[in-house]
């Protein structure tokens, strides 16, 4: 099956628009779980639209995420997996390896400041 925009919302095909481009204007072949957590991230405008101080910025992660301090992508792996308050546990939608590479693009991306 192709997926089409007639089996999705507005917001979540402009998404996967989105993740797309953003893989082809990075020269990789498809589209991977980074691109559309970055496309996902672009419509919020890089924040917490639940909670406007816990953002996925440096500061805000070393002060929300336990065990942070040892090991800074095994904490982000924690909560994308298990959730917390707002955010959903997303341990048995997406597998280890997309988990991970969730894990190590937010981990990137904040130690740039996302930009």
């Amino acid at each position: 099956m192709h997926p089409t925009a007639e089996l999705f919302t507005e917001k979540a095909w402009g998404a996967i628009v989105s993740a797309q481009q953003l893989a082809q204007q990075k020269r990789q072949q498809q589209m991977e779980s980074e691109h559309l957590f970055a496309a996902l991230l672009a419509q919020l405008g890089g924040g917490n639209v639940v909670n406007a101080e816990r953002t996925l910025k440096q500061d805000a992660l070393e002060a929300y995420l336990a065990n942070y301090s040892s090991g800074h992508e095994a904490a982000i792996a924690y909560q994308v997996t298990n959730g917390k308050n707002a955010m959903p546990a997303f341990g048995g939608k997406l597998s280890e390896g997309d988990i991970a590479d969730v894990a190590a693009y937010v981990e990137e991306m904040a130690s740039k400041g996302w930009a």
